[in-house]
């Protein structure tokens, strides 16, 4: 295939701003996907993306777009003057080879961003002509510029009766430091002026640059397992060549075996007899052993007859914001193992390693980049592997230290922007004042702001977002990256239950808001574990001091209901034999809590 007609690029934007509509739009537009087949969200492949309506995994396929060459029609910067640029390809029309990646939008997905921005060299920069730039337009932006990717701004839902075009074209053109009329407007949902994207991203994006004759690298940038034939690779072929029977090898783990078949994405599986540099595709490895095939490591041929290759750079390791506890509840830990790892073939960015908890036995402690992606994980660990989980309460990573006497605790911080109108601003500086947040600097884009702010980590992961958008009606985005840890006044909160300390509930917290947190976490566990045929006792501890205490009062059998008439007393030995029971059992008997009551803790927080 001719380098020169091949484009690849993904679509970012933030969340809810039409990406997947769009990618619909080009689907039909270049024929990929029959008029019959078709449906919303087409690229969304998981029930779990379309239940929730959001792209939860990124998802390659590969286009052909036909556009007559006319020159005042194209023009290509990269490829030297109209005339050359066209005489190149003769007369009639020209066939291209469109290799789109759509992304997903959250920021607890961004490292899906990150991957796909690094497989391709340009990117369709989508905002909603309603609600304008937001956080994760601009991370997204600053992430596409540092690897100097084409950029192709473009204005959606235009046809929206609220869309403030004009507002939001002066925002992106003064964001972007370009002309206005450069900007394209469209209308994902009816289709209007989607074409012009199309036409566009032959003119704008550079092909890619690699070459065929040299031997083969080819970028790992997803990965996926299959039952019958093992580590499905997604690649995209920087130099080389690799066809179907080819002996390949895996530089950063060293493992070996052999092309079982090579193909691109239709985005089903479509296998071609080879692929070469500049295409994006899998291939089938046959690999049985999920960690053998890393996301970010290159894949070469065993050849003696070729020189040394050397491996690409591969991707940054994501770093994982929240840490959770899953354990099995059959107590399978090694279901749950292998279930982990194939997983983590789909999803690069959560990472896990084993612990033993005094509550639930064997487990993982699994790190994720927040809490909707514990939520994914755990939905799809439940529903692609059958597992029924127990998932602790979610908490950031501390670090500790002796000095003398006393633990020392640092904590994690974050940097966080907010974009946000103006008239919110009071409202929004006042939350941040709550959680510990420190200013650091006010920007104005348009009639909105652009607030940045430092704080700690705990206090945006949970629940922050939702009270974000409270205070600000809606209209607020946020954004927020890692810094480093820092150290404060931070002390160890006990949890126990029925005087059991319950390790998986534990809390780093910081002094000033012990009591707070303490009586809170008593009361929501009261509401959320359900009643025992004994009293449960529910404490909250520092040092040996109890802070906050709660009780669940007993259940209560009628043991006197088939009495009828007689002496009082009657009732009265039976009720105190009752009695005895309930004070053996709560000696004896162990709380039994529910799965479900750590994720609804987080919810209700």
């Amino acid at each position: 295939m001719e380098q020169n007609k091949i484009r690849n690029f993904c679509i970012i934007a933030h969340i809810d701003h039409g990406k997947s509509t769009l990618a619909d739009r080009f689907l039909e537009l270049t024929g990929t996907v029959e008029a019959r087949q078709m449906k919303a969200q087409y690229l969304d492949r998981m029930d779990l993306e379309r239940e929730r309506g959001i792209t939860i995994k990124l998802q390659p396929v590969r286009m052909n777009y036909k556009i007559t060459n006319n020159k005042s029609q194209i023009t290509n910067k990269s490829q030297g003057s109209n005339d050359q640029y066209f005489k190149s390809f003769g007369s009639g029309a020209c066939d291209y080879t469109l290799n789109l990646i759509d992304t997903p939008g959250h920021v607890d997905f961004g490292y899906e961003v990150s991957r796909s921005l690094a497989a391709v060299e340009g990117a369709v920069l989508l905002v909603d002509a309603t609600q304008g730039i937001q956080a994760q337009t601009l991370a997204n932006l600053h992430q596409a510029e540092k690897l100097s990717l084409n950029i192709i701004p473009v204005i959606n839902k235009i046809d929206l009766p609220n869309a403030d075009v004009d507002s939001t074209v002066s925002e992106l053109a003064n964001l972007l430091k370009i002309d206005a009329g450069k900007i394209i407007k469209v209308s994902a949902k009816t289709g209007e002026n989607v074409d012009a994207i199309l036409s566009t991203i032959v003119e704008s994006i550079n092909p890619p640059s690699g070459s065929e004759e040299k031997p083969l690298r080819a970028l790992i940038f997803d990965s996926n397992y299959d039952t019958y034939r093992g580590v499905v690779a997604y690649v995209r072929i920087i130099d080389g060549k690799v066809k179907k029977g080819d002996k390949i090898k895996f530089l950063a783990s060293g493992a070996e075996d052999e092309a079982l078949e090579v193909g691109f994405f239709s985005p089903d599986y479509k296998p071609k007899e080879s692929l070469s540099a500049g295409e994006i595709g899998y291939i089938v490895t046959g690999l049985k052993e999920v960690a053998q095939s890393k996301v970010g490591d290159t894949i070469t041929l065993i050849n003696d007859d070729l020189p040394h290759v050397s491996p690409l750079a591969g991707y940054k390791e994501a770093v994982p914001m929240v840490f959770a506890g899953i354990y099995s509840a059959d107590g399978n830990a090694t279901k749950l193992r292998e279930a982990l790892f194939k997983l983590k073939l789909s999803d690069a960015s959560l990472t896990f390693q084993p612990e033993n908890s005094q509550a639930f036995g064997y487990g993982f402690r699994a790190g994720f980049l927040g809490t909707l992606h514990l939520e994914i994980v755990k939905e799809r660990l439940e529903r692609e592997y059958g597992l029924d989980l127990v998932i602790t309460v979610p908490q950031v990573a501390y670090k500790e230290k002796q000095i003398g006497a006393k633990m020392v605790y640092e904590e994690p911080w974050a940097s966080v922007e907010v974009v946000a109108p103006e008239e919110r601003i009071g409202s929004i500086m006042e939350l941040f004042q709550q959680i510990r947040g420190i200013y650091q600097s006010m920007k104005y884009l348009g009639d909105r702001v652009i607030l940045e702010y430092e704080c700690p980590l705990s206090s945006i992961i949970i629940n922050f977002y939702d009270k974000l958008k409270s205070v600000s009606s809606g209209y607020a985005s946020m954004n927020y990256d890692f810094i480093g840890y820092r150290e404060e006044n931070l002390v160890k909160m006990d949890v126990l239950i029925a005087g059991e300390k319950i390790d998986v509930l534990t809390q780093i917290v910081h002094e000033s808001e012990l009591n707070h947190k303490s009586q809170n976490i008593v009361k929501r566990l009261k509401d959320l574990i359900p009643r025992q045929w004994f009293e449960v006792s529910i404490q909250a501890a520092h040092g040996g001091r109890i802070l906050a205490r709660e009780n669940i009062p007993a259940l209560k059998k009628d043991v006197t209901g088939y009495l009828y008439g007689g002496d009082i007393t009657r009732k009265r030995k039976l009720w105190a034999k009752q009695a005895r029971g309930k004070k053996k059992m709560k000696k004896l008997g162990r709380v039994d809590i529910p799965s479900d009551v750590f994720i609804n803790l987080l919810k209700s927080q």
